[in-house]
Parts: C-alpha cells; structure tokens; sequence
C-alpha cells in the first residue's frame, strides 16, 4: 500500500488532502504543529511534531517509514509571511525532511510553492517561459527550496513534482484573508471596505487546490507545475459576487481603502501543463466556490 505523509495537515490546504488520500488509497499519516483536537479534521493517524526540528523530523520519518510525501508546512501567517525570517527556516528544515525521506525508502515527493516565485511584471505566467524572479523572502524562499528539492531527486532518482498555488480561498481560510474578511463583515452587517479592486487575480477554491495536489503526487508528472484555474478575475468582481450571493451588495464599499502600491495589474496561471500533462480542470466555478465558502462561515458564525 502507498503510505503518504502529508505535512501541514491541519492547515488552509492540507486539511482539504486528507479524505482525497483516503479516497485514493493511501495510508494517510498526518503531521501537524498544532495538535489534532479540531473535531473537522478527517479521520488519519496523527502526529504532533516541530518540523523546525531535525531529530523530530528523523525520528517521524523512521517511524511512518512514508513512500510518499506531500509537504504542505510551511510558515503562513497573514501580513507577515511575505518577509517573515521563517522562510529561511523552513528552507532548511524542507531539505532535512527530503533527506530523512529518501534515505528511509522514499519514492515521490511533492512540494507546495506559489506563483510569488515568479517576475510579476508579466501577466500571465508560465512554468515554462515566464521567468522566476521572486520579489520577497517568501517567493525567494519558495523558489530556492524548489531548486534544491529537484535537484536533490535528480541526485538520488526519486520523483518530485512542486504544485504552484495561485490565489487561493475557501473553507478553513484565514478570516483576514480578502474572501474569508469580506464574508465576515457581510455576516456581523458591517460594511466591506475593499480598494477599487480592478487588479485581476487568478482565484482558485481551496478544494480545488487539494484536489490538483493529490493527483500530482498520484502522477508521474515531475518539476513544477502551475496550479491555479486559468482565468483571470478582477478582486472588485469577487468581493460583488460575494455581496450578491449573500444579498448584501449595499454593504460592498470599493474605493474605501487605498490600493496596496506597485499592484501588477494582471496575475493568472498558463495552465497548459496542468491541462496536458495532468489531465486535471476545476470542478468549482467561482460562483460554486464562493457559495460554498460562504455556507461554511454562516456555519461558523
């Protein structure tokens, strides 16, 4: 049987990995920093480590002895984990855990990177000609340990994949977050203050991310990979898409707040690989997501 760990288990994205190993026949074993008492978590057998830690991290590979690895941890705190020094930190400890891994009988790794890790200039972007020039500590960092780990498997023959996120929302998400915030302030009757929003962003449903994941690491698709829906959509669009499905528009407020400086006017994922090579569309339209999103904060509320 395949045994996967998944890292970052109880995270935004890990989270929504759990029943889709499950459901592909894995041996799920999940790791988190946080513990397991969140009653929403799927079933799987848990561990509660510091992936910071190396004898941790040796003594968790020698116990699960995994086949595969999909490394979703990583330091993620809204606001701060654009120039955070954990970045660096979780370089180090994502080759630690590559090298705990293979030597223990490793055989596919898949790691979680974003599309910071490319030049911003350009609009749409493309795994294959858009060119990595990581603006931050967290795109910087993303890039170098994507660097590492593929030339790592090439060094030691195993197979590597790295999924690209775009710009994700949904279920679990972090309520300072654009979607999750909004949805909050529509919910308590507060008004939304938004910028002018006319920036277009790739926006992907979380759900849809995991899926993407999980059947990575189930391919034999190697090196990285774009992970987002192809569209682009302008964030004044999806914060009024939010406000009529949850008959509040009068409470959207663009314009309120100023826009953030040098915002790339245009950021959306070339999907070509994602299409060709995986095989692998979205199963959630904007307006299904986002009414999904919006059924799981009124549950939370």
């Amino acid at each position: 049987m395949k045994r996967v760990l998944l890292t970052g288990a109880s995270g935004f994205v890990g989270r929504h990995c759990l029943s889709l190993l499950t459901a592909r026949g894995y041996d799920v074993h999940a790791v988190s920093s946080r513990g397991v008492d969140d009653a929403s978590l799927p079933n799987a057998n848990w561990y509660t480590a510091d992936l910071l830690d190396e004898n941790q991290v040796s003594g968790l590979i020698e116990s699960i002895q995994p086949t595969h690895l999909l490394h979703c941890a990583w330091y993620a705190v809204p606001g701060r984990y654009w120039t955070a020094v954990e970045n660096f930190h979780w370089v180090r400890a994502g080759l630690q855990l590559l090298e705990a891994f293979s030597s223990h009988g490793g055989q596919r790794f898949v790691g979680v990177g974003s599309c910071a890790e490319y030049d911003w200039q350009f609009g749409s972007l493309s795994e294959v000609t858009t060119p990595l020039n990581p603006a931050t500590p967290y795109g910087i960092c993303k890039h170098v340990f994507q660097l590492l780990s593929r030339s790592f498997a090439e060094s030691t023959g195993l197979s590597a994949a790295w999924g690209r996120l775009f710009f994700l929302y949904g279920p679990h998400e972090h309520p300072n977050r654009l979607v999750a915030s909004v949805i909050s302030s529509l919910l308590n009757e507060e008004p939304a203050l938004c910028s002018q929003g006319q920036q277009q962003r790739d926006f992907l449903c979380v759900l849809d991310a995991a899926d993407a994941l999980v059947s990575l690491l189930d391919s034999n698709v190697e090196g990285p990979i774009n992970i987002g829906s192809g569209e682009a959509i302008s964030v004044a669009d999806v914060v009024t898409q939010v406000g009529e499905q949850m008959g509040k528009l009068e409470l959207i407020r663009l314009g309120a707040i100023p826009s953030q400086k040098n915002e790339p006017p245009l950021l959306t994922a070339d999907t070509t690989r994602l299409k060709s090579e995986l095989r692998w569309s979205p199963k959630y339209s904007l307006a299904d997501g986002l009414r999904e999103t919006i059924e799981w904060w009124k549950l939370q509320h």
